[in-house]
């Protein structure tokens, strides 16, 4: 599977930290004030609603925090019916500051590409922030694919911005943008709405546009359904 990656402790309990929403698509790897063995298990399908190509691209995952603010994952891109990819992320936070309206950590992941028979790996630096009782937002940026040597088409940009407004004490409306630099780099816009079904149970839903590089933009869709242990 994956690689290797050095952790950075958490810092500070868990009540220390914001109580934020997690971005659908580009979803953390628990909370950053996630205490040690707590466990999620959820799926994420998106798919292109317009274009003569339409895969369906879907992912079981599996969340763990080994310690206090110290997560792994575990996933398993498809692409329809085939495995395309395995993938490993390790995530740590570095405490809140601020009173406690914001935190911040870092996130690794590294990726095995089943066609290409290749390895690759990210790095995003993540800041969390609790605006008022409603508003609140999450900002990621680092790099995809690194490269040490530079080499032309790696070492692209990834920036996420999400910004979420608790409707209620069960729902949440977002809107998350997600960029990737490079060659083979995207902007997807996702507007979206998260629903607490149980205390165990939860749904996203997101309705958005999605646009690759040197194509056409196109309506997508995406699902992400929660199970907590």
């Amino acid at each position: 599977m994956a690689a290797l990656a050095v952790g950075v402790s958490g810092h500070g309990r868990a009540s220390d930290y914001p109580a934020v929403p997690e971005p659908m698509i580009f979803d953390m790897m628990r909370p950053l004030g996630a205490r040690r063995g707590e466990l999620e298990a959820n799926i994420l399908a998106t798919a292109p609603l317009s274009g003569p190509d339409r895969p369906l691209s879907w992912a079981p995952e599996v969340e763990y925090a080994l310690a206090d603010g110290f997560a792994i994952e575990g996933e398993l891109p498809f692409e329809n019916g085939r495995p395309v990819e395995y993938k490993l992320g390790l995530q740590a936070a570095f405490g809140s500051f601020d009173g406690g309206r914001s935190a911040h950590g870092v996130q690794y992941l590294g990726i095995y590409d089943r066609h290409e028979q290749r390895y690759s790996s990210s790095l995003a630096y993540m800041v969390v922030h609790r605006f008022s009782d409603r508003w609140s937002g999450v900002s990621m940026a680092g790099l995809w694919d690194i490269d040490t040597k530079r080499r032309t088409g790696r070492n692209a940009a990834i920036v996420n911005q999400s910004l979420f407004y608790d409707a209620s004490d069960a729902s949440v409306i977002g809107l998350e943008i997600n960029y990737l630099g490079g060659q083979e780099g995207h902007m997807l816009i996702m507007p979206q709405l998260h629903l607490t079904m149980t205390e165990a149970m939860g749904v996203q839903a997101g309705l958005g546009f999605h646009k690759d590089r040197g194509k056409k933009g196109r309506p997508h869709a995406g699902l992400r359904v929660i199970r907590q242990f």
